[in-house]
């Protein structure tokens, strides 16, 4: 079939939709369209072997054999004589069915409960029994059944190749229409072009061998549009290549859709699933060349965390999982546990590829030590992030937020080794003459081209920049600073105290005849003033109390008396005779300053030489607690001393904040920001000209008035 009939076959399929107009809405046409074309192409298929499955049906009916479908669908076979995997034992047909009718809703039904059992599991998630009711309610069940009896889609006039294409055209158009759920389930086709282009593209010499044999996989494959096209890339290189395809999806009508799609298109040797990908594997042992996805968006995952719990990891990762409110990167770890291993040069373990949709959180989202940080850490140190693309906004039918393809694959190419390449496609974008819900924008073909181009060449660029795997990485250190309070007797803070202490009020005066009711700045020495009163008062007076009770009285005392000032002396935690700091398990990895002397290291780290081999441990301050993310390829010293200590002198970094994988000090997280990696400042405007607009406008104001007044 030629390009153009192929167009005119699935424009007539798409106008007889026009029938459906009244009881359904435009958006709800697929529901009748798409499970009619199914059983229309599936009608044509059948038809050379009908005659010879009937017979075989009534035999064994006669011997009472209860498993039938494995023979019959054996016996059912295409042009080629090679079985289809599935029959209808109905004696009915399209033809038979546009001449009765009176039966015509009865007869259908009866129709689809003659197929196999793998057909009728896919019709029950179409829920197409509802359909014909709702149908024949409105008088259009028999008009809609006899035009489609009118398409002739025999394999003899429609091949597999040119059927599916049809299919995909119409679940295109459908999908289209339906704006504000087509995002739910149905990825732009620019979009997946552009996927399949980063993830074949590269392996173009393997792809195009002779007798190769591909497996793809999609765990979120909705209505199948992602398998599609990958295949159709693959047939346009190779056609002589074999592509086993399998899919997953959690949507009943999407799966039904994609199951139907790789019937249609004679594939015996893919399957598509339904079930959830997160906790349901349906290809446990299976491992794929090839998969791509596009993920729901900050999908929760609240209902699954039971059972994920349970697991001693997640699907061979370990480590921390994301926040419950977005599992997007669980997606793309259950894609590499479908890795096949990789070992150069041997054949039997070749490895893999994956291309994923996300949206901008899995790039930044949690700090070092979270979920999402932790992941990106796994994938980027094991080195198989090979690349990410940014997306143009308005570019999804249900949502309008900017977007990103992340390549990941185990088998990065020598010249990528230890780097990953993040390309800027945000400006590339084709405003859309008539926008479908959220979408707005495409890409065109010179645009896919240009990303395609850009990956290839790995190159930096105004668009385009090659990192380092460490240039994302980075130590987060906590910066303390000393606790400084001011002592000082109020009237105010005496009444807080016996409010809550009455007990120590003799304590209190003997505490203020001693210190008086003048500020103190030093609070070391007027604690040890405050705790000798108390060890002089008479038996008569009563002190601190024992005790978890005298613990609580110290504590509210000097919150009571006692306020931060920047001019105070620093508030001493304790004492250490000997403190020894090992460099290397501090700084693994680390080339500390030449120069730098042990008590500068020291006191680096808090510790401040007081004579005698003592030093003295200051106790922080809670609210001038801060953090620093300082790049993996610096030494956190040299970052301290040039980026915090010229501006607080006293600031320290906290020693017992460290890392649980490496053991350094500081948290090590992972980010990548496109904002930061492709900013280009603009310069301000001068004022004068900014002056010269606002006049401009401002006569222009006059004017008007003016003339209103005038």
């Amino acid at each position: 079939m030629t390009p153009q009939s192929f167009q005119q076959l699935a424009n007539f399929i798409w106008s007889v939709a026009d029938l459906l107009r009244g009881p359904y809405r435009p958006p709800q046409y697929e529901r009748v369209m798409l499970p009619l074309t199914v059983l229309r192409r599936f009608d044509a298929v059948l038809a050379p072997s009908k005659t010879a499955v009937l017979k075989r049906h009534e035999e064994l009916r006669a011997k009472n054999i209860a498993n039938i479908d494995a023979i019959l669908n054996n016996l059912a076979k295409d042009e080629d004589g090679k079985p289809l995997g599935f029959h209808n034992h109905s004696q009915l047909d399209f033809q038979k069915l546009k001449g009765d009718p009176d039966n015509i809703g009865r007869h259908l039904a009866d129709y689809i409960n003659g197929f196999s059992e793998n057909i009728r599991k896919i019709f029950e998630r179409f829920e197409f029994d509802k359909e014909i009711e709702k149908l024949e309610e409105s008088n259009r069940l028999y008009q809609v059944v006899s035009q489609f009896a009118e398409i002739d889609l025999h394999p003899s006039k429609v091949d597999n190749i040119t059927m599916g294409l049809v299919f995909e055209d119409l679940i295109r158009r459908f999908n289209e229409a339906a704006n504000e759920t087509a995002g739910d389930h149905f990825t732009p086709r620019e979009v997946i072009q552009l996927m399949v282009n980063l993830l074949l593209e590269p392996d173009t010499t393997v792809l195009t061998q002779a007798g190769v044999i591909v497996t793809i996989c999609d765990p979120a494959c909705g209505t199948g549009g992602m398998l599609a096209e990958a295949q159709n890339w693959i047939r346009a290189h190779n056609g002589q290549a074999t592509v086993k395809v399998f899919g997953q999806d959690y949507n009943p009508r999407s799966y039904a859709v994609a199951a139907s799609d790789l019937l249609i298109k004679g594939h015996k040797d893919g399957q598509v699933v339904l079930g959830n990908t997160l906790t349901d594997d349906p290809f446990p042992d299976q491992r794929f060349d090839y998969l791509l996805a596009n993920p729901p968006f900050g999908v929760d995952w609240k209902a699954e965390k039971k059972i994920i719990d349970r697991w001693p990891n997640f699907r061979g990762y370990s480590g921390k999982l994301p926040r419950i409110n977005d599992g997007a990167l669980l997606f793309l770890l259950y894609m590499m546990s479908k890795f096949q291993d990789y070992k150069t040069g041997d054949r039997d373990r070749p490895g893999s590829r994956t291309a994923v949709v996300f949206n901008g959180s899995p790039l930044f989202t949690g700090g070092a030590g979270s979920g999402e940080s932790e992941i990106r850490r796994w994938i980027i140190e094991r080195d198989q992030l090979e690349a990410i693309v940014a997306l143009p906004e308005q570019m999804f039918y249900n949502t309008g937020i900017g977007t990103f393809i992340w390549v990941v694959t185990n088998r990065k190419a020598r010249h990528r080794k230890g780097k990953i390449q993040l390309i800027d496609a945000r400006e590339r974008y084709t405003p859309m003459k008539r926008s479908l819900g959220d979408k707005r924008r495409y890409l065109d073909q010179a645009a896919l081209d240009t990303v395609t181009r850009e990956h290839g060449a790995m190159e930096d660029s105004q668009t385009s920049r090659v990192f380092d795997n460490s240039d994302f990485g980075y130590r987060r250190i906590t910066v303390l600073r000393p606790l400084r309070l001011r002592f000082q007797i109020t009237e105010e803070a005496r009444d807080r105290f016996l409010n809550t202490c009455p007990e120590l009020y003799d304590a209190l005066l003997a505490v203020q005849d001693a210190l008086g009711t003048e500020a103190l700045l030093d609070w070391n020495q007027t604690w040890d003033a405050v705790q000798q009163v108390f060890k002089s008062l008479p038996d008569d007076i009563e002190g601190w109390a024992k005790g978890a009770k005298g613990t609580a009285q110290k504590k509210i005392f000097r919150a009571c008396f006692t306020t931060t000032d920047p001019k105070a002396e620093p508030v001493i935690a304790k004492y250490h005779k000997l403190v020894p700091l090992d460099r290397a398990a501090l700084f693994p990895g680390q080339d500390l300053p030449a120069d730098l002397t042990k008590d500068d290291l020291y006191t680096l780290l808090g510790l401040h030489a007081a004579g005698k081999g003592k030093y003295v441990e200051y106790e922080p301050d809670p609210a001038l607690k801060d953090f620093e993310n300082i790049p993996l390829k610096e030494d956190i010293i040299s970052y301290v001393l040039r980026e915090v200590r010229p501006y607080v002198a006293d600031a320290w970094i906290d020693r017992n904040t460290v890392d649980e994988q490496d053991g350094g000090i500081g948290k090590v997280g992972y980010e990548i920001n496109f904002n930061r990696v492709f900013f280009q400042y603009q310069p301000p405007r001068p004022l004068h000209e900014i002056d010269a607009e606002l006049a401009e406008v401002e006569k222009r104001i006059l004017a008007l008035l003016r003339e209103v007044t005038e």
